[in-house]
């Protein structure tokens, strides 16, 4: 469905793009994983023909984006990393406008409108103005728009920034019914947990470049290591878990003092690093909630292949992971 070879994009002397290689195939989501400024959404402009590349080739199914824009935008459906529906229209006519804007005459417009209410599960709300409708409603709004004119490629930027939990699970499961309709979908997303939960195909990009790929779980059989992971029942216990773990580790431990939790990545079966992790917390007298081994999460493989964090900017951008040249061109452009 997407094809990218070679592919680069610089803004000034920040280089978004330098040399990406992607294929997305068809019949399923494909998750692009990635820090803050790694080139994500960079790459989603130039496949919705927002940006042109500036080397490479770029194909959605088949068609050439640099050479025929016109024909990859008929074809192609986008929600951004924010919902863009207008408040002072309902739900509806929102739909409705969007699909008159796809070419659709007005009984195909409100079919289509109709339809993709009915899909996201706001036929209910569809009469209602928009300004009354909660994040997450909104946001199934915004999906609806960049499906209303029936796209053969979904693409979603960053798609559940800003959402509470709930909204968060909502929007999941309409982009999972939407892919078993037979909808193909290219994600980017910061949330690790989110590509765990819906793509079949996992594309990692540091520095404008695929650093990894793979499914979830071979992703996760890379790190070569499980990992010990201990809950504490005080935080002030945590430095002396993270001592008491560290000699069995094959990494540093890690501490989350958020979930009073130890990680650390460990060699060895279950029968021989639990009994010994049991043994050496015993010996200190420090008591736990639970403690556990298991494969290691895409955050961690993630932070192993890059080096931090998935929202850690990397040199060069703001705190936000911005560029600041990026930022000043798309100022211009708009």
């Amino acid at each position: 469905m997407v094809e990218a070879r070679g592919l680069t994009k610089s803004f000034g002397k920040i280089a978004a793009l330098a040399g990406l290689d992607v294929v997305a195939e068809s019949g399923q989501v494909v998750a692009v994983l990635g820090p803050n400024g790694a080139g994500k959404t960079t790459f989603i402009r130039t496949i919705s023909t927002l940006l042109k590349p500036d080397s490479g080739t770029l194909r959605v199914a088949g068609v050439d984006v640099i050479d025929k824009p016109e024909q990859v935008r008929r074809i192609i459906g986008l929600a951004g990393q924010y919902a863009a529906v207008e408040e002072a229209m309902t739900g509806r006519e929102n739909l409705q406008m969007v699909a008159r804007l796809f070419g659709l005459g007005r009984r195909d417009a409100a079919h289509n409108s109709a339809a993709v209410l009915d899909q996201l599960g706001l036929t209910d709300a569809g009469d209602r103005l928009v300004r009354t409708y909660s994040g997450g409603m909104r946001r199934r709004l915004d999906l609806g728009v960049s499906l209303v004119g029936a796209p053969r490629l979904l693409l979603l930027d960053e798609p559940t920034t800003g959402l509470d939990p709930r909204s968060r699970i909502e929007l999941w499961d309409a982009i999972k019914a939407l892919v078993e309709r037979g909808t193909d979908v290219l994600l980017t997303t910061q949330y690790l947990d989110e590509a765990d939960r819906l793509a079949n195909h996992v594309v990692i990009i540091d520095q404008g470049r695929v650093i990894a790929e793979g499914t979830p779980s071979d992703l996760k059989g890379r790190s070569g290591r499980n990992v010990i992971e201990v809950h504490a029942c005080q935080t002030c216990d945590l430095p002396g878990i993270a001592a008491a773990l560290a000699p069995l580790g094959a990494e540093a431990p890690r501490i989350d003092d958020g979930t009073r939790r130890v990680t650390v990545p460990v060699d060895g079966s279950t029968a021989v690093v639990i009994p010994a992790a049991v043994r050496a917390l015993d010996v200190l007298a420090l008591e736990v909630e639970d403690i556990a081994l298991r494969r290691p999460t895409l955050d961690e493989v993630f932070l192993t292949l890059t080096g931090r964090a998935s929202d850690d900017a990397p040199e060069g951008t703001d705190g936000n992971g911005h560029h600041p040249e990026v930022a000043e061109l798309a100022t211009s452009a708009v």
